[in-house]
């Protein structure tokens, strides 16, 4: 398979805009080539100046700790600029289509609509697990990509690791594996596997188990080659240096990250604990993220009750396979425990 086959047309022939940056890298004495702003700015720093496009000290950073090589990493604007590049260079809009699980992460579908690209999709197990026949069964000649989220969103739970390379091995396309929340359960991720298949994409960010969700800054892994098609079609300068300098900064204090994760895990295995011996509580579904997928009775009252004591939860329930189901991410002792108080007292107040 020669994966760069698949890319659209008029991709492939597509002479990318040339910055000054690209046709310059490393150090020089004096800096003319940019119409940048010679006398600084009013911020301390070298702000005046443009990011390297390439994000190279930070791909050096991401390269050691992932082990991938610099060239099979594209850094964007948070994950969704890496699936909006990879649905516009590989997608050919009103005529290709992509396939997705259902219940996944909305933000496939946003991508694939702006684009006008079909949506495909199969559903999941009953409980949550991934088959990769229905995956492959959703498939026809129109279709580009499939995107596996794994761990998905909202059902908290890592697929399968042998289903998920069968997905890979039997479509001739693109199979996007989003981990944004790998993180959480790194024994879990299919990175290791990008140099065997080609055909591989690993999407991972730095807003979930990094606490950088303010910076907006998200990863893929892929071929090479692939790599080389994302940089031909993104914004010259997509990443600020702002974003660059405070994850390179995370990253050589990539302990803090390890310890927040623990303390992450010490608290939802308390949440899970706490919200079984709520008589209102259905199930609570096994988790290899940072939140918890929870069936309640009385859902939509509940959710109701605890915005209206300042408690902000996501209602999952009109999406596939969750009837009754709300979304909470594991918070802070204290905020857990304003949490199940809150869920205490309205199951305690409706039974009365």
């Amino acid at each position: 398979m020669n994966i760069l086959e698949k890319v659209r047309k008029n991709i492939q022939v597509l002479k990318p805009y040339s910055s000054a940056r690209d046709e310059f890298s490393g150090t020089a004495r004096v800096l003319l080539d940019a119409n940048e702003n010679a006398f600084g700015s009013a911020e301390k720093g070298n702000w005046n100046r443009y990011p390297d496009p390439y994000q190279r000290l930070l791909k050096e950073k991401i390269s050691v700790i992932k082990n991938v090589s610099v060239e099979q990493i594209f850094l964007g604007n948070g994950s969704d600029e890496a699936i909006d590049l990879f649905i516009r260079a590989f997608c050919e809009p009103g005529q290709d289509s992509i396939v997705l699980h259902e219940p996944t992460y909305g933000m496939f579908r946003v991508a694939a609509d702006i684009h006008d690209i079909t949506v495909k999709s199969f559903l999941l197990n009953d409980d949550f697990s991934l088959i990769a026949e229905k995956a492959l069964k959703a498939v026809d000649e129109t279709t580009k990509i499939i995107i596996i989220c794994s761990p998905n969103n909202p059902s908290a739970n890592a697929f399968d690791h042998e289903q998920i390379l069968k997905v890979v091995k039997n479509f001739d396309g693109i199979v996007m594996v989003d981990e944004a929340y790998i993180d959480f359960c790194p024994e879990k991720s299919i990175l290791h596997q990008l140099n065997n298949y080609e055909n591989l994409v690993v999407i991972n960010t730095f807003s979930k188990a990094w606490g950088l969700a303010g910076l907006r800054l998200g990863m893929a892994f892929a071929h090479s080659e692939i790599i080389k098609v994302l940089n031909k079609i993104k914004y010259p300068y997509n990443i600020s240096d702002v974003t660059k300098q405070l994850a390179i900064n995370a990253i050589e204090r990539i302990e803090v990250m390890h310890s927040m994760v623990e303390s992450i895990l010490r608290q939802r295995e308390k949440l899970v604990n706490a919200l079984s011996q709520i008589s209102i509580v259905k199930e609570v579904f096994h988790s290899d993220t940072n939140f918890l997928l929870v069936r309640f009775e009385k859902t939509q009252e509940l959710f109701k009750y605890l915005r209206d004591h300042g408690i902000i939860v996501r209602d999952r329930s009109k999406q596939p396979l969750c009837e009754g189901c709300l979304r909470i991410t594991v918070g802070t002792s204290q905020e857990n425990e304003l949490l199940i108080t809150a869920i205490k007292d309205f199951n305690h107040n409706k039974n009365r």
